[in-house]
């Protein structure tokens, strides 16, 4: 780490010392009438004045303030002002006299459009829309060939982790539109990933909403965000995509493909990809994924080992007429994959501990397809259909291996088994929602109804020969050679109806609304013991078989109150729910039950908004869950020899009251970012399994309900990025906050209290020269402490440290030289388990045939050093694991792109809003 700071220190000093102008501009800006009120959310920014490039920008405040501060090479800049509704303003501005420049009070027209009037129309770099953020992306520079994901690294407020997950002023991005619309399905890394920067003219971020919330024009609960990537209207007809292929030592390979085609509303698309070097798809000869598969609904790839994947998709989307919008998505998901772990596991009870020792190797195999569509139908201005079928079919296999030993305090061998079976699965989802959504007048109200439909089955056939010794008594050994066949079915109805009545026009809102839900879910799972005599697979075993029908239906009435003016939104919700949970067990009709549990529900959100970059808000939930019916169930489940469980039919609801305090700021000023949030958590009536354990080792699980669990969580984040000159800065990012769990359960039979403190701050840097060089820098630390009220269980700290860099160089021109360094620390997990590891990964790469071509080279565990031990504590036991990984490997790949966006534009001249308007030749 020392090494890092050291070289972000010289570069620092080079940048500090270099041949710059240092600038600071500060002014107010009011309205040009005679309130003469102060303007605020206007953008301000100055550019240079041969290429227009942005070299400083911020946002007025609340006051109309504004304060501009950097260093540049350049002796004038153009000084931009623009806000909606107003004239845009340009000066030249002459820096070569140093000191603070001084506006002073500067008027801005209102934008009358006056006959024979020349009119300045500006594109600033960032422009505030009520909710939303909107970003002009030739405002931010980004390497070549920078996809959306690069884009979106460098935006104020906005940060990438490895995984692709965004965050824009501490609230996650779940949504990537394009122009409006979904672009396969709802992983936003498919976009991010794939989709060229040099095609979108903008970037919008606002609040995650319904596509009925937008139509009303509701507001959402703001927790998440929504990013719609606007492509330029020049780029929104042609074709684009990349090829890609790589070969590599050991077997290694990987190939992507994505085709794009635009037709303005129309756009198809198809990718391709596939690898046996357990990426989601394909890197291009860099060290991040093309595709990755971050939907749970359809994942691109699974498995965990080593995993050899296929994936396909094709995506669809249209506009017929000016009414009806039309999209779809196809995936398919292959992969097999093959694994071994190894867990070492101390379990701690109120009178001892013991030990197990386990090993296991697993292959399986998945093919999953997906299907989905989305039709929006809008008859006029006040109604709106939304209809989203989907279909999902997947089959897999997988066959496994395992031993498992387990020792008393002393490593005394007291029982041992071993298990393998073969397993395969054949299931098919089925899935209808329809939203009908009606405005009413002028004021705000609406009606809206909703159905959803869901149909799923699934068809197991399951193969096992397991052995269990008991060392001390073998009259309680267990052999079993079974085949199993077990079919589930489920049928899901629901049905939604929601009334908002205007009280005050657009500000106050009474809503009314019922809800009903009704899931019934069949179960038939047949046994049979291997018959010696015949050979076959043809006695019942009645003790493994079950044959029940579970119904889960559920009322709901509810009330709310909606207020939203100026400053403040805040939302009242009540609601009551009458569930029936409902039993019928035809092979076992003694343990049929039905329990009525019927519960008050509130909810409570505010939100203050202090100014277009800062609010506060409070959010209050009240929540009953009904317990498992499967924990409700009273026979014994005897499908492990080791542990009998047996269901509590007299359990309560759980009772959960959770609070949300949060607070986000970005200055733009200042270029500094702030964001916290500390919730709590309490828990009445938590259900929890209570264990007893005997002398050999054998457990006994039931259910039981406890008082008194809560926990208390806080983060706060900090970023600051501080601009050296045009080409140069240094974001630097903090995060840190603790966590507190009090926990009550059951150990062997024993009440006890465990208190759980958690703490993991982490700091980043990352240093940007631009068109040279990036270097990224992180560290983590994560520590935990483990208290108990039981004298026989020692209390526990852990420690684990994690230091990651990431630096990528492009020069000379057309080579781009990225590396990634990870070292991990992990000092508590034992002896014959890896506690420190070096991971590095490096790829370089040379462009060619005009930058339409690129030739890589990748590599992977340079070190050769990759692990994944790990060690895991709870309050009943520690345990140490470490599974298969991928080991080092080299691939040599080559990819070419292809674009025909804009073409339209050939022959005419390009300006700066795009198109030339004359000879010569345009830029493609």
């Amino acid at each position: 780490m020392k090494y890092i700071l050291f070289i972000i220190t010289i570069l620092f000093l080079q940048q500090v010392n270099a041949q710059s102008i240092g600038f600071e501009i500060k002014g107010t800006l009011v309205s040009n009438d005679d309130d003469k009120l102060p303007l605020e959310s206007a953008t301000v920014y100055l550019e240079r004045k041969k290429d227009s490039t942005v070299v400083s920008y911020t946002i007025t405040d609340e006051k109309g303030a504004f304060f501009l501060e950097g260093k540049t090479k350049d002796k004038e800049l153009n000084f931009n002002i623009t806000y909606i509704g107003f004239k845009s303003l340009r000066k030249s501005l002459d820096l070569t006299k140093g000191g603070i420049i001084d506006m002073k009070e500067i008027l801005l027209k209102p934008d009358a459009n006056e006959l024979n009037e020349v009119v300045i129309r500006l594109t600033p770099p960032i422009v505030v829309k009520k909710d939303t953020l909107e970003f002009n992306v030739r405002s931010f520079k980004t390497k070549k060939d920078a996809n959306v994901e690069d884009l979106i690294k460098v935006l104020p407020g906005a940060e990438v982790d490895a995984e692709g997950n965004i965050t824009v002023n501490g609230k996650p991005v779940n949504k990537v539109l394009i122009n409006g619309k979904p672009f396969f399905g709802s992983d936003p890394t498919i976009a991010t990933r794939n989709f060229p920067k040099d095609i979108i003219e903008k970037v919008q971020v606002l609040d995650s909403k319904t596509k009925s919330q937008a139509f009303t024009g509701e507001d959402s609960d703001g927790e998440n965000k929504t990013i719609n990537l606007v492509i330029k209207k020049e780029n929104n007809k042609g074709v684009f995509g990349r090829a890609a292929a790589g070969i590599g030592t050991n077997g290694k390979y990987e190939y992507a493909g994505m085709y794009n085609h635009f037709d303005n509303d129309q756009k198809i698309s198809v990718l391709l990809g596939g690898n046996n070097v357990n990426s989601p798809g394909f890197s291009f000869g860099e060290i991040r994924e093309m595709f990755i598969g971050g939907d749970g609904n359809r994942a691109f790839s699974g498995g965990q080992g080593i995993v050899t994947s296929d994936n396909a998709g094709l995506n669809y989307a249209d506009n017929y007429g000016k009414n009806v919008e039309f999209s779809s998505n196809y995936f398919y998901a292959g992969s097999d994959s093959e694994n071994k772990s190894s867990r070492e596991r101390e379990n701690i009870l109120s009178d001892g501990r013991f030990y197990t020792d386990s090993n296991s190797s697993s292959f399986s195999s998945n093919d999953n397809h997906s299907v989905n569509f989305e039709i929006d139908i809008k008859k006029d201005t006040m109604w709106l259909f939304n209809i989203s079928p989907s279909f999902k079919f997947s089959k897999s296999t997988t066959t496994s291996n395992s031993n498992e030993n387990s020792f008393n305090g002393d490593r005394e061998l007291i029982n041992e088994s071993t298990s393998s079976s073969d397993v395969a699965n054949d299931s098919k989802n089925m899935s209808t929602g329809i939203d009908i959504t009606r405005r009413y007048g002028s004021k705000g109200g609406f009606v809206r109804l909703g159905t959803d439909v869901r149909i799923s089955t699934l068809d197991t056939e399951d193969f096992l020969l397991s052995q269990t010794n008991i060392t001390s008594d073998s009259s309680k050994n267990t052999s079993r050679n079974q085949y199993a066949t077990k079919e589930n079915s489920s049928q899901t109805l629901g049905a939604s109806f929601t009334y908002r009545m205007p009280i005050i026009s657009k500000e106050l809102f009474l809503d009314l609304g019922y809800s009903y839900n009704r899931n019934k879910n069949n179960s038939d799972k047949r046994t049979y013991d291997y018959n010696e005599s015949s050979q076959e697979f043809d006695t019942e075993n009645l003790d493994l078989s079950t044959d029940y029908t579970n119904i889960d239906e559920s009322h709901v009435p509810k009330i709310g109150v909606n207020y939203t003016a100026g400053k403040i939104r805040l939302r009242l919700t009540s609601s009551y729910r009458f569930r029936t949970l409902e039993n019928e067990d035809d092979l076992r009709p003694i343990y049929s039950l039905k329990r009525q549990f019927n519960n008050l529900e509130q909810n409570v959100d505010f939100r203050y908004r202090f100014s277009q970059k800062s609010s506060f808000n409070l959010r209050y939930n009240l929540r009953n869950n009904p317990p498992n019916l499967s924990y409700l169930q009273a026979f014994e489940d005897v499908s492990d020899p080791l542990n009998t469980v047996i269901g509590n039919p007299n359990l309560s609801p759980e009772k959960n009251h959770n609070i949300n305090i949060s607070f986000n700021n970005f200055n733009f000023q200042k270029r500094t970012g702030l964001y916290g949030f500390i919730s709590g958590e309490i828990i009445k009536n938590q259900t929890i399994s209570k264990t007893s354990i005997d002398s050999v080792l054998i457990k006994q699980t039931t259910f039981t309900n406890v008082d008194g669990n809560y926990r208390i969580l806080a983060r706060i984040g900090a970023s600051k990025k501080i601009q050296f000159t045009d080409l140069t800065s240094l974001d630097v990012r903090l995060r840190a906050g603790p966590g507190f769990n009090r926990i009550v359960n059951y150990n062997n039979d024993v009440f006890y209290v465990s208190k759980v403190l958690s703490f993991s701050p982490s700091l980043g840097l990352r240093y940007e020269w631009r068109d040279v060089m990036d270097l990224e820098t992180m560290y983590i630390v994560s520590y935990t402490n483990n208290q108990y009220d039981l004298s026989s269980l020692e209390n526990q700290n852990f420690t684990y440290h994690k230091v990651s860099v990431s630096t990528t160089s492009r020069i000379p021109k057309g080579v781009e030289w990225s590396n990634s360094i990870d070292y991990n620390y992990n000092p508590n997990v034992s002896d014959g388990f890896q506690k420190s590891s070096w991971f590095w990964n490096m790829s370089l790469s040379y462009s060619v045939l005009k930058d339409k071509g690129l030739i890589s080279l990748k590599a992977y565990d340079l070190l050769n050093q990759n692990t994944n031990a790990r060690r895991v504590a709870t309050q009943n036991y520690i345990e140490d694991s470490q599974s298969t990984v991928l080991k080092q490997y080299f691939i040599v790949g080559f990819s070419w792109k292809f674009n025909t966006l804009g073409d339209r534009g050939k022959g005419g001249r390009r300006g700066r809003g795009g198109f030339r308007v004359g000879g010569g030749r345009g830029r493609h």
